[in-house]
């Protein structure tokens, strides 16, 4: 069986609309996300081609349409559709954990962030 590699993506930051209360949906705020993904060994290793892994740059184009999309009003389903897309996109992506924080999250107390880590499997 092919080995794996992993490509990690951190703090991709974006600006959208997330959440449950209507004033999120108004006012927006930013919003970070974290991929892991656990890609199939292939032939990129041996090779040294962009076209033989995840073009990281593509994958960030993937993570910013699903986050600058369609609102949700949970992180974890934000997640969730994060992961679908890139596996949808790289079909070589065995497991794609996303995470996504949400600094500015709308509770009485003081906090850094929230965030979700949702694992999707190719």
């Amino acid at each position: 069986m092919a080995g794996t590699y992993r490509i990690e993506m951190k703090n991709c930051a974006f600006f959208a609309r997330h959440g449950v209360l209507k004033e999120e949906e108004v006012l927006g705020q930013r919003f970070y996300v974290d991929a892991v993904l656990e890609v199939e060994e292939g032939s990129a290793l041996l090779t040294d081609e962009i076209d033989d892994t995840v073009h990281y740059g593509i994958a960030f184009g993937v993570i910013e349409k699903v986050v600058t999309g369609t609102r949700r009003k949970l992180i974890e389903a934000l997640a969730r559709d994060v992961g679908n897309a890139l596996i949808a996109r790289f079909p070589q992506i065995r497991q794609a954990e996303i995470t996504v924080r949400k600094p500015s999250a709308p509770i009485p107390g003081i906090l850094d962030y929230v965030q979700v880590s949702v694992i999707t499997r190719g």
